[in-house]
């Protein structure tokens, strides 16, 4: 039993406001909705908020509107000066979920010290000890804290080689001989199927090789129900801090409620640094502030599946999210299901952003196309080495179709030089748009660039230009029953003669082809009863001349629930054949083709880029 005769008190990181939206909401919910909650947390005397970073940074302004930058000086005024204040970056990866050069990551650390951050918790989810001490150097120069991290995982597979606590004791001990600063260290377990055994002996080792005074801290989820028990073993092994929420943020793919925990060390010895009596009353302000949002259930609540399928909370909320949208959430248990074989075959890096992505979309690809038959990108460069080292060799079959399909050589240099330039063309886009050239707005755009992605659905260069997408998880609210004005009195007409413009939509469908027309029709010109004007206008593109005796085929969405249009590669007039790719749409964070289901000319366009569609939705048309 956990027990200790001289009194301590464990440091605790107040995870709602960062963690907790985004394992529950994948991030998505406004600024403002928080603040109430924030300041009563700091008027009860927490001192060390996780506020951004992550998923965090960009869920503001890829799904709410928001400045994330806007957002983290309103939760600094909020806590006051005096607060640590911390993000998670990604190493290699930042904030985003691709490659950087370090003077992305350099810009980067320099703005987030300057909009309020104080503590820089910084992983690298193939624990590559290179990348840790590259992007560790950024962090340190904008004076913050570095916490550096070894990323923890139970594998859904036997293995004696990887993620065993000899396996995480040697990163640190790799990281204390290289020359580089480190303030604290974490032990961060993102999808909590690590076992407490495992956590405690980790813990143990690091802390005899840790100097004095190096705090070591612990964090984990409570997906499996494992999280208070690991947070025991990680303390008896020598943890100074660990990472605490409150309801309605905490639990399920959150982490434990500071109430919890505070019962679990009664009598140990051990405290905790917050007054869990403080907890109601925050409770009750962030239930009030978050009444309109709707709490999926999958993300609430403890799934034991985890320990086979090693996701982080803060990656299934949001994927169970797009999933959802997508229409396609009755293939959660496949994907779940394929996910040890990709873990295996990818060579076991952690289950942490960006590594859990690329683990869900390949395990996504193979339950919609067949194993391996459509490498992720992302997965794809993962397994070439284009993101470090990963723990075990890849698969050489898999790496082998990897390089066939993305193109690419396997890679064994550096990632933060083999990384595309991402501030330069993010300026030269700003620029091109007269927006204002900033620090903030070149980081913006080049933390939502994807390569082969078009500048005009970039998510920094929509918001600066007021079109930002909003995708929050609100209720539904039932439509006021509709209330007939009183009719009015309207100056004499002739029967049947209009008196003002009026504008309607129709669909005409003429030799099989459908049309969208926006018509306005109006008074009589020159008082002649018999006289009228219209005008038609096609919605999104006119017809094509149809071929004699063809038919209309409808080019749509695979998927059944919304998805954004990326692509349209084809224009009214182009001929086409069956099979070929003639638009992409966004699902899961990645782009799928939309091919022709017939040979023929395309007759019309619908849509635009950035239009959502559904799966009845036609893309385009195509006259066979």
């Amino acid at each position: 039993m956990i027990h200790t005769s001289t009194p301590k008190t464990i440091r605790v990181m107040f995870t709602p406001f960062r963690d907790g939206l985004q394992s529950l909401f994948g991030g998505k919910a406004r600024t403002d909705d928080i603040i109430p909650a924030l300041e009563a947390s700091a008027a009860a005397g927490i001192r060390h908020f996780e506020f951004g970073g992550g998923a965090r940074f960009q869920a503001p302004y890829f799904y709410c509107g928001e400045d994330p930058f806007e957002c983290m000086d309103k939760i600094r005024a909020a806590v006051g000066p005096e607060a640590d204040l911390q993000i998670l970056t990604r190493s290699v990866s930042g904030v985003t979920l691709t490659t950087q050069r370090i003077e992305a990551l350099s810009l980067q650390a320099r703005m987030m010290a300057k909009h309020g951050t104080t503590w820089d918790r910084n992983f690298d989810y193939m624990n590559d000890v290179d990348n840790l001490v590259a992007t560790g150097k950024p962090i340190i120069e904008a004076g913050m804290h570095h916490q550096v991290v070894v990323a923890l995982m139970g594998l859904p597979f036997h293995s004696t080689k990887v993620h065993t606590p000899e396996f995480y004791i040697d990163v640190v001990r790799r990281l204390l001989e290289r020359d580089i600063r480190i303030d604290s260290v974490c032990l961060k377990d993102a999808s909590g199927t690590t076992d407490p055994r495992t956590v405690y002996e980790s813990c143990k080792g690091i802390r005899k090789l840790l100097p004095e005074g190096t705090p070591l801290w612990f964090h984990t989820h409570d997906t499996a129900s494992m999280a208070i028990a690991c947070y025991m073993a990680a303390i008896e092994g020598g943890a100074d801090g660990i990472d605490l929420a409150v309801r309605p943020m905490a639990s399920g793919t959150s982490q434990p409620d500071v109430r919890s925990m505070w019962h679990a060390l009664k009598g140990t010895g051990y405290s905790l640094d917050v007054d869990h009596t403080k907890m109601d009353e925050i409770e009750v302000i962030l239930t009030e502030s978050l009444k309109d949002y709707k709490f999926n259930p999958v993300t609430t609540t403890p799934d034991a599946r985890v320990v086979n399928f090693p996701m982080p909370g803060g990656a299934i909320g949001p994927n169970v999210h797009m999933m959802d949208q997508a229409g396609i959430l009755d293939r959660y248990g496949d994907v779940l299901a394929e996910f040890p074989v990709v873990v295996e075959a990818g060579g076991a890096w952690t289950s942490v952003t960006p590594g859990s992505q690329q683990y869900w979309l390949q395990a996504f690809n193979n339950v919609l196309h067949g194993r391996w038959k459509k490498i992720e990108a992302g997965y794809g460069k993962a397994v070439l080495g284009y993101f470090g080292r990963p723990p075990l060799p890849p698969d050489p079959e898999v790496v082998k179709i990897a390089s066939e399909q993305l193109e690419l050589p396997p890679f064994d240099g550096d990632p933060l030089e083999a990384a595309p330039d991402s501030l330069g063309p993010a300026k030269e886009a700003l620029e091109a748009r007269n927006l204002p050239v900033t620090d903030e707005n070149i980081f913006l755009v080049a933390a939502a660039s994807v390569p082969g992605k078009d500048m005009e659905l970039n998510e920094g260069i929509r918001l600066l230009t007021g079109r930002p997408k909003l995708a929050l998880p609100i209720k539904e609210k039932e439509a006021p029953a509709e209330v007939k004005p009183a009719p009015a009195a309207a100056p004499a007409a002739t029967p049947g003669v209009l008196t003002t413009p009026v504008t309607t939509e129709c669909e005409v469908v003429e030799g099989g082809v459908k049309r969208r027309f926006k018509i306005t029709v109006g008074p009589p010109l020159g008082g002649e009863a018999s006289a009228s004007t219209a005008s038609a206008t096609p919605a999104v593109s006119a017809p094509a001349p149809a071929p004699a005796g063809g038919e209309a085929v409808s080019v749509c969405s695979p998927f059944e629930g919304k998805v954004e249009v990326v692509e349209i590669k084809v224009k009214v007039g182009d001929s086409v054949s069956a099979g070929d790719v003639v638009a992409a749409v966004e699902a899961m964070k990645a782009k799928h083709d939309v091919k022709a289901p017939a040979t023929g000319v395309v007759a019309t366009v619908d849509v635009s880029l950035g239009s959502e569609v559904s799966g009845t939705d036609p893309i385009l048309t195509i006259q066979s």
